[in-house]
């Protein structure tokens, strides 16, 4: 069986590649980008994605759903640091092959979840259920309601413009997890997953002018 691993960071993607090496018969290979990702699926359609929606080049929902429908044999895991309710309810709706998984989850229900996912069936790890039975949950961040700090505007503004979190930890003075941390805390208020989702709401609230996105 193939497992495809789409995953940009270095530990998580060791830490995967030894748990999947205790899978019997599975055969692992990594993805760098979307292209090299649509490459290996045209090859082994049936494989299994472990997928890092939130650091990957995925720009999108939609964009996951093309790749959904265009490789529908495909499995996948969602296996992220943190998604929002309305993220994982449409990736539910697009069928059973779909998994969620949080990389704060416990090794038992990594283990669990891959193995579900071989048998095609979805799996979704408990404080992903928990959130999505939570009613609060159904929230989704409206502009006027979204209050970031001074700090998070700033950094919001660097990731419109491009800079990796490596970057702007250098300009900033600070340490790669202090900026990941307001990172995180940035997507979870704006209710977005990625970068492209992050730097759509920095062009509507104003905070990048366009023709300096564009540069």
């Amino acid at each position: 069986m193939k497992i495809i691993l789409s995953d940009k960071q270095d530990i998580t993607r060791a830490g995967m590649l030894y748990v999947l090496s205790s899978i019997e018969g599975a055969e692992s290979h990594q993805a760098d980008d979307k292209y090299e990702l649509m490459e290996q699926l045209r090859q082994n359609p049936d494989a299994l994605v472990v997928l890092d929606y939130t650091l990957f080049d995925i720009n999108d929902v939609e964009e996951l759903q093309i790749l959904h429908d265009r490789f529908p044999l495909a499995r996948w895991i969602l296996f992220s640091v943190d998604l929002s309710m309305d993220f994982v309810r449409r990736v539910i709706a697009m069928g059973s092959n779909c998994s969620v998984l949080l990389k704060e989850s416990s090794m038992h229900e990594i283990r669990e979840c891959i193995d579900y996912a071989l048998r095609r069936q979805r799996y979704i790890c408990q404080r992903t259920a928990e959130m999505l039975l939570t009613p609060d949950a159904a929230h989704v961040a409206d502009e006027d309601d979204v209050r970031l700090t001074r700090t998070e505007t700033e950094i919001l503004k660097d990731i419109a413009l491009g800079m990796t979190t490596k970057e702007i930890a250098e300009k900033r003075f600070s340490s790669f997890h202090t900026v990941n941390t307001h990172r995180k805390n940035i997507f979870r208020k704006l209710g977005v997953n990625n970068v492209h989702e992050a730097t759509k709401y920095a062009l509507r609230a104003g905070l990048v002018d366009s023709a300096e996105y564009y540069i």
